[in-house]
């Protein structure tokens, strides 16, 4: 059976002896009954990993000894995902979840024109990533950006390809077939409950978004955020 797995962002390549927090001491001690010398591994979500060996068993403050440590490059493709802030925020939440089992390398949550207010808790959302991290047990954790303003975020964005979503008309190439994996970084826009405004949309257009479809069926925002996110990871 393969060893728990904790998300330690102080994990240092210097230092082999560590404190670990009340959260992760507390899991280890009453709910898996670890005790000293058993093993457990760590990630800092920056692609290091270790090994350690639990020193004190203690449920405020266990103390770890790393045995071994491994640092994991990241993919060769940047990919990038920026999905409006949705009305419901369970939805943005369950996208942010599996984005990263996915391993989906940015997020970028948008402010549309259509976009309903709502409250960012990026303490929250980080701690969705934490967990989704540590339940598909890897190396590197999503970036998740502020809230952008799209109007003032969509013409400034660097990628090698750009690729907007939409349901309006125009024409479109399938997502699937547009995807160059030689190319070092990808960039899909995905918009709210609504879909862009033409005028969002003619933005995107002038500033090198091409416009892709997810198929034939109409998709929640989430839903295709989360289709697009597979395509362009797993192709």
């Amino acid at each position: 059976m393969a060893s728990p797995y904790f998300y330690f962002p102080s994990l240092s390549k210097q230092v082999n002896e560590f404190v670990l927090d009340e959260n992760s001491s507390r899991h280890i001690v009453q709910v898996l009954r670890m005790v000293p010398g058993e093993s457990l591994r760590l990630t800092d979500g920056k692609g290091l990993s270790a090994i350690a060996e639990i020193r004190q068993a203690n449920k405020k403050r266990c103390i770890v000894r790393v045995t071994e440590k491994q640092f994991h490059e990241p993919g060769k493709r940047r990919i990038c995902i920026a999905l409006s802030l949705l009305k419901n925020a369970a939805r943005f939440e369950w996208f942010l979840e599996k984005a990263t089992e996915l391993g989906i390398s940015e997020i970028i949550p948008l402010k549309t024109a259509r976009t309903e207010k709502q409250n960012f808790r990026m303490d929250r959302m980080r701690g969705i990533l934490e967990s989704a991290l540590i339940q598909s047990q890897q190396h590197w954790m999503p970036v998740l950006q502020e809230p952008q303003n799209y109007g003032e975020w969509v013409g400034a964005v660097q990628a090698d390809q750009k690729f907007i979503a939409h349901c309006g008309p125009g024409n479109k190439n399938k997502l699937s077939e547009m995807i160059n994996t030689n190319l070092s970084s990808q960039i899909l826009l995905i918009g709210p409950e609504g879909d862009f405004t033409e005028e969002e949309m003619q933005l995107a257009l002038d500033a090198g978004f091409a416009p892709v479809d997810l198929g034939v069926n109409r998709l929640r925002s989430e839903t295709a955020a989360i289709a697009a996110s597979a395509l362009l990871k797993l192709i």
